[in-house]
């Protein structure tokens, strides 16, 4: 368990019995339980209390591959490779009912937020919905062109999201059983799908390593992060919809805070891939598992800090994360991120701006500081000098009339650090961070300007060279044409 500012994600607790990777992982609502499934078969049900004991189920023939616990927390869906589907008692019995579901793997299970329905997403190319109280199937939906990786109920219930290998994210309509919509945006695979809490969004995640937002009111993709180095298997939000958490085959786990747009915390936990996250409830806590076969509870803590005191505790970090490019977030087209060298370079432009910055500062600086006073101490800057003088008044100067006993020896003394600020300075330091802010925004500006230039020329030079291609391409075909024609080759310059 480590410590830290309370402000930062911190380790809570890690549990440690699976016997092979970690692929998924739910919370109980009762917050008294944490699940997870395995490559080894296994279901694990660990209990939060302190020194209790945890609950190992045995059923499945192949590779769990999801698990999510009932509204109430008093059933556990686990699904399977082995092509089923089972309900489980989060109890020491461990009773389970079994649904031969698909043809095929099923990769993904889920409740709808009533309890009454499950599902279910399929190697079969099919997402089906099943009744919980009967314990059996109700619909299916079929226009998946590849193996589906992962379906969710909308809050409401009204909507179904899948996504799949065909690289598209589809969003049906329970009552009409269609296909409503479908986003084919992708690179690779769509690995993971989610509604918001509000049910206004869903996120999908991909095997190109990007996570996107999509706004369904409109339709519209509204955010599009690439802050991993591969491909992200799974993400949660936090309940209030202000961040997400990712998890990826880079073995990181990334914190995106939603209203700012950018990242704000990367976490090294997993020796190897993280397979799964996911949030309580609640969000006060989020679970990650990965492929060293460990369950790892992470306290969330920054949901309950504003983003300005996260940001300031982020930035005196010795060693903070890079921020992510300006073009990590849509509508900038993806940009991967390369190794940057440690050097510091400034661009003239920067270093012009930061010039004309700091002699602001220091004429403001100069100008109200000149007669600042507090906690009988006075601010000199008379004569050049740049001091502080002790306020011990002699005789009857009452009022700053009278002089000092060390300025009357002509002495200052040098500058020494003081508790009380006066608000004089308060004022001026806030100028600076305002000064400052401007300063960043411009910066930011410059990057993407910069970053659009760069694209344009790439642009450039891939039609100049296909342009050279293009020419060397006609001359010898004319070259060929020639020497068909008279016999002799013909050399052009």
């Amino acid at each position: 368990m480590s410590s830290g500012p309370s402000e930062d994600p911190s380790l809570e607790r890690h549990f440690k019995g699976h016997k092979d990777a970690v692929t998924c992982a739910d919370f109980n609502p009762n917050r008294k339980q944490l699940a997870s499934g395995s490559v080894d078969k296994s279901l694990m049900i660990w209990n939060l209390a302190p020194k209790a004991r945890a609950f190992r189920f045995v059923g499945h023939q192949d590779v769990i591959t999801g698990v999510q616990f009932s509204p109430f927390g008093n059933l556990v869906a686990t699904s399977s490779k082995d092509r089923t589907v089972r309900l489980w008692t989060p109890s020491m019995k461990g009773e389970s009912t079994v649904f031969k579901a698909h043809t095929a793997a099923v990769r993904s299970v889920a409740f709808s937020n009533d309890g009454q329905r499950l599902v279910t997403a399929s190697d079969d190319k099919s997402v089906k919905v099943w009744s919980v109280h009967r314990q059996c199937f109700v619909y299916s939906l079929n226009q998946h062109t590849n193996w589906v990786r992962c379906a969710r109920f909308s809050p409401d219930g009204r909507l179904i999201a899948s996504c799949g290998d065909d690289r598209s994210v589809r969003l049906w309509d329970t009552s009409t059983k269609h296909c409503i919509n479908c986003f084919s945006d992708y690179g690779g695979s769509a690995t993971f799908v989610d509604f918001n809490s509000s049910g206004t969004c869903i996120a999908s995640s991909g095997a190109d390593s990007t996570l996107k937002i999509w706004d369904l009111r409109t339709n519209k993709l509204i955010q599009h992060y690439q802050v991993h180095s591969a491909g992200i298997n799974s993400f949660s939000f936090h309940p209030s919809n202000n961040y997400v958490i990712s998890g990826s085959s880079d073995g990181t786990i990334k914190i995106l805070d939603l209203l700012e747009g950018r990242l704000i915390y990367t976490l090294h936990g997993h020796k190897g891939a993280v397979m799964t996250v996911a949030f309580s409830r609640a969000g006060d806590l989020f679970a990650s598992g990965g492929a060293d076969g460990q369950v790892l509870m992470w306290r969330t803590n920054f949901d309950t800090k504003s983003y300005q005191d996260v940001l300031q505790q982020h930035s005196r970090r010795s060693t903070p994360d890079p921020p992510p490019h300006l073009s990590d977030v849509h509508p900038r087209g993806p940009h991967v991120h390369h190794p940057q060298s440690t050097a510091i370079q400034v661009s003239s432009v920067f270093l012009k701006y930061t010039c004309k910055l700091f002699y602001t500062i220091t004429v403001i600086i100069s100008r109200d500081a000149a007669t600042s006073s507090v906690d009988g101490w006075t601010v000199d800057h008379s004569a050049g000098r740049a001091g502080l003088t002790a306020g011990r008044q002699t005789g009857a100067g009452v009022g700053g009339r009278g002089r000092t006993e060390d300025e009357a020896r002509g002495q200052t003394h040098p500058l020494e650090v003081f508790s009380g600020h006066p608000s004089s300075l308060d004022s001026i330091l806030r100028h600076i961070v305002q000064q400052l802010d401007i300063l960043t925004q411009t910066v930011s500006v410059l990057e993407e300007r910069l970053t659009l230039t760069e694209d344009k020329l790439k642009e450039c030079l891939l039609h100049q060279s296909q342009i050279l291609k293009d020419v060397r391409a006609s001359r010898e075909r004319r070259r060929t044409e020639s020497e068909e024609t008279d016999g002799s080759p013909v050399h052009f310059t």
